[in-house]
C-alpha cells in the first residue's frame, strides 16, 4: 500500500497534490521520459490544454505496455513554457488524478525543442 505523506507541519499543498508518496519494497517502477503534446500523426494542437491531453495519453499507453495505468503514478513533474498555460495544465492533471493526488512538481520554463510546444510531463509509477 502507497503511503502518501502530508506532514502537519509544514504548509498544505497549493493544489491537488501530496508533498509526498512512500513506496513499499516490492513494487515495480516505470519512469516515464518527458512526454510531449504531440499525436502519432505528428499534429501538435495550439492549445496548452490539448497538449496536456496528450502528454497524458502517451503517458497512459507507455504505463499500459508495464501493465499500469495514470492509477499507478506516484510523481509528476510538469513543465509549460508560460504562466499563462499553468491553469489549462493543472485542470487536465485534476481531472485525470483523484485524492491522494501523487506528489508533483510544476515549473515554468524558457522553452522545448520545438517552439509550438507549451507543455512536457514526466512521471514515476508504481505498480
Amino acid at each position: 500500500m502507497l503511503k502518501y505523506l502530508a506532514p502537519q507541519s509544514i504548509k498544505s499543498p497549493f493544489a491537488r497534490y501530496s508533498h509526498g508518496v512512500e513506496i513499499p519494497v516490492g513494487k515495480r517502477l516505470v519512469l516515464c521520459s518527458g512526454q510531449l503534446g504531440i499525436g502519432p500523426d505528428d499534429v501538435v494542437p495550439e492549445d496548452a490544454g490539448a497538449q496536456t491531453e496528450l502528454c497524458f495519453k502517451n503517458i497512459a499507453a507507455i504505463l499500459s505496455e508495464a501493465g499500469l495505468t495514470l492509477n499507478d503514478v506516484v510523481r509528476i513533474n510538469a513543465f509549460v513554457t508560460d504562466r499563462a498555460h499553468l491553469q489549462s495544465y493543472m485542470d487536465v492533471r485534476n481531472r485525470l488524478f483523484s485524492d491522494p493526488a501523487p506528489a508533483s512538481t510544476l515549473m515554468i520554463v524558457s522553452g522545448f525543442a520545438r517552439p509550438e510546444f507549451k507543455v512536457e510531463v514526466e512521471v514515476l509509477a508504481a505498480g
